[in-house]
Formats: C-alpha cells, structure tokens, sequence
C-alpha cells in the first residue's frame, strides 16, 4: 500500500534567506524594493526565490509596506467594444507599470450597486482607481462618494474633474466632415443610446459640424449600439431619402449596411456611411468601412499614470484620427 502523500509546505522567506544566504529582512526589503540594497545582494535574493519557486504574498507585503500592488477597475458597462477595448488596455498598462488589476461590476442604474462596487474595491487595498463609466448615473454616485484613493474616470465623455477622454464631438465632426467634403448635404446621424455620455457628445459634434458648414440638421434614428438596431435603421434611411449617414459605432454600421443591401440601395453608390471606434473588423466590411478610430491605448496610459502618481498625465482629451476606407464615395447627381 502507497505511503499517503505529505503536501509540500509553500517556499517561505526563511529558505529563500537560506538559499541566498542572507538575512530574512534583507530578503524582506528586496521584495519591498527597499533602495539600501546591493546590487548583487538583490540578484542573489532574486536567483533563490527563481530556483525555489518562491511567490509573492502580496497581502503579506501590503500590511508591511502599506502597498498593495494593485488597481481597482470598476467597470459599469463592458459589454460594448470601446469599454472592453479599455479594460484590455488597462490591465496591460498596470502591468507594465508593475500593478496586478482587481476588478468590479455595477450597475450603472442602482446607486448602491456603484458604492457597493467602489468598497469591494478599496476594502482589497487597491491603491488607485480607474473607473469605465460610460453613464451620467455612475460618475452621479461616485460624486457622492469620500474614496481616499486617487480616481478617474474613463468613457466619461470628459465629464467632471477626474475625467479622461477621447475627443468624441471631434471625432463626429471628422465622420461629418469626411461626408459633406465628398458632397453630401442630406447627412442623417445613427445615434448610440440616450443614456450614454459618449453617444450624448457624438451627436452634439455631428450637429456642431453641420451647423459650422451652414448646413441643415438632418435626421436623428436612436439605435442601442447593436448590428440589429443598425439593421431596423434602414427602412427609416430609406424613407428619409438622405445621401448618407453617420453612425454612432461600427456595429451599428454592420447592420445599417446589410439592411440597406437588402432594400435594394448599394452602398456606398446609394448611400455612403461613416461609423465610429474602428473595430477589428471594420476593414473588412463591405465595402471597408470608413470610421473614426479612438486610442485606447494612450487612454489607458494616462490612466494608469494618474493613479499610480507618476509624472501627470495630460488631462486635455486625446484626438481621434479619422480612417478613410471604401464606405464614402460622391452622391449621384
């Protein structure tokens, strides 16, 4: 009959001391990145905790040290692209910058989900936070909240002081833009829902666009950010008789196109269209989809380098960059 297996007991302070031949508080300041520590001691530490598979206790560290190595994402919607794309973007800036990531999800309608939210967070220790707050109701209950930890705000549309945003008004204006300097002057807007700050700020560009240019505003159809909206979209496009459209997001895009092919209008002959995030897949719509393209990775950089104090992050919204492809041609005459 086999022996019963005794469990190995984790690799402690205490043998990687051992191994490296040092004290455990040297071993202790090394991993606390302590400055008063020889370069080749370090190495030494460094080297023992490799060859015995030594792993941080980072709640162990954080009561010594009062540092938790970590930031707290709170994230009220990440289902749609741009708020996911930022949380990818997030957790590998903070982890280039040395942070792990603890996350948290509310919703954005319930106040106490918010609050509930941010105090799971900061009860982990989180050293900073870096909300994913899409809706005015979110950024209403932090408002409210005494945090006590450094905090922004992402998707915001650059609403209050803690906010960091891409330009959304610009980058409606861009799609505008592209649209009347190929001669369309019947430019409808498929808008994002109600609710959301970007989708609010979208449509404000695309009507400052069209007001700077002396042009008419044309039709608004509210979508909800789904290829499905998109598609319902088209019958209303057709009855408008306008000569293009700018859609709030590249999703909705995907539907308006299809719908439109199906009503028997070619596009970009018929109707051009312009959409907004430029999705993995934009390129290979079809026709390839001309749309505005945010930087999600800078968002993220400033991000990160706010909370965890580095050297200030610009705090003017970053600009987006219009990326021209097939969707947009002349209107017929």
């Amino acid at each position: 009959m086999d022996e019963p297996v005794t469990p190995k007991r984790p690799v402690g302070v205490r043998d990687v001391a051992a191994r490296a031949g040092v004290s455990r508080q040297t071993v202790s300041r090394v991993l606390n990145e302590h400055p008063e520590v020889a370069g080749d001691t370090r190495e030494r530490v460094l080297a023992a905790m490799a060859e015995l598979g030594y792993r941080v206790n980072n709640a162990a560290r954080a009561l010594g040290t009062r540092r938790s190595r970590t930031l707290g994402v709170l994230a009220s919607d990440a289902l749609q692209y741009g708020p996911s794309r930022s949380l990818a973007a997030i957790e590998s800036r903070a982890r280039g910058a040395g942070y792990w990531v603890s996350a948290a999800f509310a919703d954005a309608g319930d106040a106490g989900s918010v609050v509930a939210a941010v105090q799971h967070l900061v009860s982990q220790g989180v050293e900073g936070i870096v909300v994913v707050a899409p809706h005015a109701q979110t950024l209403d209950a932090l408002d409210a909240l005494q945090i006590g930890v450094p905090i922004v705000t992402l998707h915001s549309a650059g609403r209050g002081a803690r906010g960091l945003s891409v330009d959304q008004a610009a980058g409606a204006r861009l799609a505008v833009a592209e649209l009347a300097d190929s001669g369309h002057t019947r430019i409808a807007h498929l808008a994002g829902p109600a609710d959301w700050l970007e989708a609010e700020s979208r449509a404000e560009g695309y009507g400052r666009e069209l007001a700077a240019r002396g042009m008419q505003p044309g039709p608004v159809i509210v979508g909800d950010w789904s290829a499905a909206s998109g598609h319902a979209a088209a019958a209303a496009v057709r009855e408008l008789g306008v000569t293009a459209v700018f859609s709030a997001n590249d999703q909705m895009a995907l539907g308006l196109i299809t719908g439109l092919r199906e009503a028997g209008l070619d596009v970009p002959q018929d109707v051009s269209v312009v959409g907004f995030d430029d999705v993995p897949d934009a390129a290979h719509y079809w026709p390839p989809l001309t749309t505005v393209r945010q930087d999600f990775d800078e968002l993220a950089r400033r991000a990160v380098a706010t909370v965890i104090g580095e050297a200030a992050a610009p705090q003017h919204p970053v600009q987006p960059e219009l990326i021209a492809r097939a969707s947009v041609v002349p209107p017929r005459r």
